[in-house]
C-alpha cells in the first residue's frame, strides 16, 4: 500500500471518531469521576481488577449497539418497543429516565465544582453554562454538536498528567489490576460491593448504550460503515477505561495516610490535590472534571430525549428545528433547566449522595439492558448475517451473570446491615 493510501486510511479512522468515543468519554462524567475517585480513596488500587474485567463487556455492548444501529437504522428503545411491546418499553424508559435525571444533575454539579477550583461561583457559572449548552443543542445540528463535544473530550488528557505528578506506585497498581485482592469477602464488606456496583454502573451506564445507538442512527450510518464504526467504539471504550484507571490511581495517592474513606463532593479529589502537591495538578484535575461534566451534561439529556421519542414514535433529532420536534426539544429544555435549578438549591452533601446512588442504580440496571441488547443482536430477522458471534455472546452472557450475582449479593448484604 502506498504512503498516500495509508495516510488516507488513517485520516478516515480519525474522521470517523464520534458516537463511540463520545459515549464512552461522556460515561466518565461527574458521577463517573466521583465513583472512580471514591474507589481510589476508599480502596486504593483494589478495584482496578474490576475495571479491567468490565472493559471487555463494555467493548462488546458498544459494538453490538453500533452494529444494530447501522444494520436496522433504528435506536435501541425503538427496537425494544417493536420486539417486546409497550409495557417493557415503559419499564425501560422509566428506569432509564430516573437514573438519567440524577446523572444529569450530577453533571451540572461537576461543572460547578470544577469551576469553583478557579474561584468562580456556581450561582454565576451554572446558569451561564446551562444557557450555552441549550443554545448549542437546540441551534446546532448533529455534526456541530458532535465536533464541539469532541473538543471537550480532549480535556481528559489532564488526568494522565495529574496522575504522573503525584507519583503513584505503578507496579502495585498494575499487579492489582490482573491479580484481584478479595480480602473483603471474608469481612462481608457492604461498602466495597456498593462501590464496585457503582463502578460497573458508571462504566457501562445503560444510557450510554441508548445514546450510542441513537447517535449512529442520527448520523445516518449503514452496514458499509461498520469497520470504521467498530474502530470508533473499541478505541472509545478502551480509552475511557484508561482515563478511569488514572482517576482511581490519582485518588488512591491523594488519600494515602489521610484516613478518608468517604468523599463529600464531586470536586473534593481535585481540591485535595492542593494540600498534597503544588503547581498545576489541582487545576489539571479540575479541567478534566469540567470536560467530563460538559460531555455528560449534553449526552445524558440527549439520551433521555432520543430514547423517549424513539420509544413512542415521536420526531426526535438534532437535525430538526424546535417546531419540527417539539417534544424532543421540550424534554431537552426541561431536563437542562431542572438540573440547573436543583444544583443551585441543593446542599452539596445531599447532592453527592445522589451522584453515588445514581451510579449504583445504573449498575443494578446494567444486566436488564444487556439482556435486551443481546437478544436483539441475536435476532436473525432483524440482523440477518450480522448477528453475534459466539465470543460476543460468551462475554455478554457471562457479564450478565457476574453483575447479576454481585447485585444479588449487594441486596442480601444491605438487608443484613439493616
Amino acid at each position: 500500500m502506498s504512503p498516500t493510501r495509508k495516510r488516507a486510511r488513517w485520516l478516515a479512522y480519525v474522521a470517523v471518531l464520534g458516537p463511540g468515543l463520545l459515549a464512552a468519554s461522556a460515561g466518565n462524567d461527574a458521577g463517573g469521576i466521583a465513583t472512580y475517585a471514591q474507589a481510589g480513596a476508599a480502596y486504593k488500587y483494589n478495584l482496578l481488577w474490576l475495571l479491567f474485567v468490565i472493559t471487555f463487556p463494555l467493548v462488546a455492548v458498544f459494538e453490538m449497539c453500533a452494529r444494530m444501529g447501522a444494520v436496522t437504522g433504528k435506536g435501541l428503545s425503538d427496537l425494544i418497543r417493536e420486539e417486546y411491546g409497550v409495557r417493557w418499553t415503559i419499564f425501560a424508559m422509566f428506569t432509564m429516565a430516573l437514573a438519567n435525571f440524577v446523572s444529569a444533575t450530577a453533571d451540572f454539579a461537576g461543572v460547578a465544582a470544577s469551576l469553583q477550583l478557579f474561584g468562580l461561583d456556581k450561582l454565576i457559572t451554572v446558569p451561564i453554562f446551562a444557557v450555552a449548552l441549550w443554545l448549542l443543542l437546540v441551534r446546532g445540528n448533529y455534526i456541530v454538536v458532535e465536533k464541539g463535544l469532541l473538543l471537550f473530550a480532549g480535556l481528559f488528557l489532564a488526568y494522565p498528567i495529574a496522575a504522573f505528578t503525584v507519583h503513584p506506585d505503578w507496579h502495585a497498581a498494575l499487579t492489582t489490576m490482573v491479580v484481584p485482592t478479595l480480602d473483603w469477602l471474608g469481612h462481608g464488606d457492604f461498602t466495597y460491593l456498593q462501590v464496585a456496583i457503582g463502578l460497573i454502573g458508571t462504566t457501562i451506564a445503560p444510557w450510554m448504550t441508548f445514546y450510542l445507538q441513537a447517535s449512529v442512527v442520527d448520523k445516518g450510518e449503514r452496514k458499509q460503515d461498520l469497520p470504521l464504526r467498530r474502530f470508533d467504539v473499541i478505541s472509545g471504550a478502551i480509552s475511557a477505561d484508561i482515563i478511569a484507571l488514572f482517576i482511581i490511581v490519582t485518588s488512591a495517592v491523594l488519600y494515602k495516610g489521610f484516613g478518608v474513606n468517604q468523599l463529600n463532593d464531586a470536586g473534593e479529589a481535585a481540591t485535595a490535590l492542593q494540600s498534597l502537591v503544588h503547581g498545576a495538578a489541582p487545576y489539571l484535575f479540575g479541567a478534566g472534571l469540567f470536560g467530563a461534566s460538559v460531555l455528560g451534561s449534553a449526552a445524558v439529556p440527549l439520551t433521555t430525549c432520543y430514547s423517549i421519542t424513539e420509544a413512542f414514535g415521536w420526531e426526535g433529532s438534532l437535525d430538526r428545528r424546535f417546531r419540527e420536534a417539539p417534544i424532543f426539544f421540550g424534554l431537552l429544555t426541561g431536563t437542562i433547566a431542572l438540573g440547573c435549578i436543583i444544583v443551585l438549591i441543593t446542599p452539596k452533601a445531599w447532592l453527592f449522595q445522589l451522584i453515588l446512588l445514581s451510579q449504583v442504580i445504573n449498575g443494578v440496571l446494567v444486566p436488564i439492558i444487556m439482556v435486551f441488547i443481546v437478544l436483539l443482536a441475536n435476532n436473525k430477522r432483524l440482523m440477518g448475517e450480522y448477528t453475534n458471534s459466539r465470543a460476543f455472546n460468551a462475554i455478554a452472557w457471562g457479564s450478565v451473570a457476574l453483575i447479576s450475582l454481585m447485585s444479588l449479593l449487594y441486596f442480601v448484604l444491605m438487608a443484613v446491615h439493616r
